[in-house]
């Protein structure tokens, strides 16, 4: 289809250029639906949702966990024992403390 833009006047050519814009952010949404249809046909395929495989969705929320170290220098610094140890926890680990040492 070819349109003569230079005979269209300022009006037609941004109306046009917003039919365009509408029409392309429609596409992209066509597309990622399609792409999510797809997607979640392949999950169910092998006995999944997309959700517990992507950890999205119903996955059950996560709880907090109290801390159950201190800093002894300074009782705002806490540490609950999962995940990399603080600055503060190896420092007492190294001058000969236990974590028995810290707990709480």
């Amino acid at each position: 289809m070819k349109m003569n833009l230079d005979d269209m006047s300022l009006d037609e050519l941004k109306a046009l250029r917003k039919q365009v814009d509408k029409a392309i952010s429609s596409y992209e949404d066509r597309k990622k639906k399609e792409a999510i249809d797809q997607l979640e046909r392949a999950a169910r395929d092998m006995g999944y949702s997309l959700a517990e495989l992507t950890g999205s969705g119903s996955a059950k929320p996560r709880r907090t966990v109290p801390p159950k170290y201190a800093n002894p220098d300074n009782p705002s610094e806490t540490w609950t024992g999962r995940g990399r140890k603080p600055r503060w926890v190896q420092a007492a680990l190294d001058n000969g403390k236990s974590l028995d040492d810290l707990k709480i």
